[in-house]
């Protein structure tokens, strides 16, 4: 038997060091156009700009170091650039024009005259009257857009666009048939997110790019219907929850049918714009499914209507475009690293374009999660992700229970999946255990579980991520005296709020989270400007529950160490939000330390600014829990 270090859990040396953490390159948008395949890349050693890559026979960069490809439509963006018969159109994110690029031509040429007055996403070509649709979001003031629209914008001659529907409060997915006759389109109004109540529309397009006759296809008050795609045949595909899981529907011969009905979700709450979870063949509809947490990829026959899962390595899928016989999508697994995925449709078979990381660490330090259901409130179940240590290097002193963090999602209204996140192989394969929470109110659990947070936000997440915390430590996998939570975002206030509100922790990690509720509804952005009314309650009738549930009114209450962590460029929780948390704790001479990084919006994507933040809070760790690296024991 070979020799292996007995050394305290959480003391472990490991081959996942900060510096491979921050060089993952986050791979997003994979697009077709005929047997080109686009993607884009953030890459941290430009400080997280952007670039459109191209396949063809080799990867090519196709936009140069002096764009940063991205849009700041609903501050999340997306839909970030489009492609139809060689062009390449893209928002460009320093100065919010659309820009057009030729490949094989360095130079990019601007579409649009706008200054940052507005902002464009979601793009569409149109090559029949030679435009783009989008979506265009007008600023005029320092805080809230003034209107969210879908323009057109005429290719030949630069211009800001032409409004051809407005009226609501938000608009996403303009999509053209396969003629160019159609469009459609989703909307939605306040108080509504996207995943609460939207409407399909759709209307004749006219020669010189107005629209007409305007015809609901689906929605209402208490559906969420979401991503529209053409089929080659002209029929009408989307994702509906009517039957409490986003299942696809299709919209032909003036009926609409449900191409596979399951207890499954086929949908994602759409934070970005461009998200696609299906594309349409001329025979195939191939999509993403989620169960128990696991993503799934399979094809429905469009006339047999014949449901197959193709057997594919992967836990983890985004982004999925079709076309011909080809499928290319973004995919990965807890111990495979987020790849650029191209698939034949008739073939089966798939070949990787690109890895987000190339660095080889050997699969055996990585530890493999398995979803858990623990009990929840009211008889209910919740579940999370759980992911033992593992570094075979190493082994603890017999009886020795882990320290056990526990990893709070953003959203809330999200998920976790089991994707390759070397940020949570960072701490396994130090010896730590992590559990990785879908409280009630994620995704990817029907429609009823996701209502579970309506009036709740602070509490059935604080009471999940405890309840599986304490689960684990009464199977004997964890150490009750040593448990630490973090999270980001929404999963930094249910950090700060369980650190406040419980005394289960020894310590926890906030990344730009939100602390004041009634601060943060008054001056975030447009998108999220009214997501409290459903998970806390109509403000300001709801104002004492508000105060109530804040983090920072709360602050006291913190006993143990906390590091928050906070973007100086963040739109979506302002640094004010941090600074009054940390305000309120030195106020008392409580144990905070701050750290802020400044060019970084909501998340960091610079690699010195993620390097020095995950160095900073395992320090944290240890030092709380008295952990020391020693090596020097081994046994056989």
């Amino acid at each position: 038997m070979s020799k292996r270090n007995v050394a305290a859990f959480g003391s472990w040396n490991s081959p996942v060091t900060t510096s491979i953490v921050a060089r993952d390159i986050e791979l997003s948008e994979a697009s077709l156009d005929k047997e080109t395949v686009y993607w884009m890349e953030t890459r941290p050693e430009r400080h997280g700009r952007r670039t459109i890559v191209m396949n063809r026979e080799r990867n090519e960069d196709i936009t140069s170091a002096q764009f940063d490809v991205g849009t700041r439509v609903y501050e999340y963006g997306g839909g970030s650039y489009a492609t139809k018969d060689g062009p390449i159109y893209f928002s460009n994110f320093d100065d919010m024009k659309i820009y057009k690029v030729q490949t094989g031509v360095q130079s990019a040429q601007p579409i649009t005259t706008n200054t940052s007055e507005f902002r464009y996403g979601d793009l569409t070509v149109d090559r029949w009257r030679n435009c783009l649709f989008c979506i265009r979001e007008e600023h005029k003031g320092e805080h809230n857009p003034v209107l969210n629209t879908i323009v057109k914008i005429p290719l030949a001659d630069p211009s800001a666009g032409t409004t051809v529907e407005s009226g609501n409060d938000f608009y996403l997915s303009p999509k053209l048939s396969p003629d160019g006759s159609t469009l459609s389109w989703i909307t939605w109004n306040f108080p509504n997110m996207p995943w609460d109540a939207t409407e399909i529309w759709k209307a004749e397009v006219t020669k010189n790019g107005t629209i007409t006759r305007k015809v609901k296809m689906a929605g209402g008050t208490q559906e969420s219907v979401i991503q529209p795609e053409w089929g080659p045949d002209g029929a009408l595909y989307f994702i509906s929850d009517r039957t409490g899981w986003w299942n696809i529907f299709r919209y032909r011969d003036g009926r609409v049918e449900n191409m596979h009905l399951a207890k499954v979700d086929f949908g994602e709450p759409q934070w970005h714009l461009g998200m696609s979870t299906y594309a349409v063949t001329a025979r195939n509809l191939i999509c993403k499914y989620i169960r128990n947490g696991y993503h799934k990829l399979a094809t429905i026959d469009l006339e047999t209507e014949k449901f197959e899962n193709l057997p594919l390595p992967f836990t983890s899928i985004s982004g999925i475009r079709a076309e011909g016989e080809n499928a290319v999508f973004c995919a990965s697994s807890s111990s495979h690293p987020t790849s650029v995925v191209r698939l034949n449709l008739t073939t089966r078979e798939w070949k990787i374009l690109r890895m987000s990381s190339e660095r080889s660490i050997d699969a055996s330090y990585f530890s493999n999660p398995r979803e858990i259901e623990f009990p929840s409130k009211r008889g209910r179940s919740a579940y999370a992700f759980y992911y033992p240590p593992k570094n075979p290097e190493y082994r603890a002193a017999k009886g020795e229970k882990p320290p056990l963090l526990v990893k709070v999602h953003g959203g809330p209204t999200g998920a976790t999946a089991a994707s390759f996140d070397l940020q949570i192989q960072f701490f396994t394969t130090r010896g730590f255990a992590v559990l990785d929470v879908n409280y009630g109110g994620s995704t990817g659990y029907g429609r009823k579980y996701r209502e579970r947070l309506n009036c709740n936000w602070g509490v059935i997440d604080v009471e999940d991520c405890a309840r599986g915390a304490k689960f684990l430590c009464d199977s004997g996998k964890s150490d009750r005296k040593r448990l630490l939570i973090r999270g980001g975002s929404a999963g930094g206030f249910t950090t700060l709020a369980s650190l406040a509100f419980t005394k289960l922790y020894k310590a926890g990690a906030c990344y730009y989270g939100i602390s004041d509720l009634e601060g943060w509804a008054r001056d975030t952005h447009k998108f999220e400007s009214r997501y409290l009314d459903k998970i806390i309650g109509p403000y300001p009738a709801q104002r004492k529950l508000y105060l109530k549930r804040s983090p920072a009114r709360s602050a006291t209450k913190i006993s143990v160490p906390l590091i928050i962590l906070q973007g100086l460029d963040d739109k979506v929780v302002p640094p004010s939000q941090s600074e009054l948390m940390v305000k309120q704790m030195r106020k008392k001479k409580l144990q905070v330390k701050y750290l802020t990084f400044d060019d970084e919006g909501h998340g960091f994507h610079a690699e010195e600014h993620v390097r020095k933040a995950l160095e900073s809070e395992l320090n944290l760790y240890s030092k709380t829990l008295g952990i020391k690296m020693d090596y020097a024991q081994h046994e056989s």
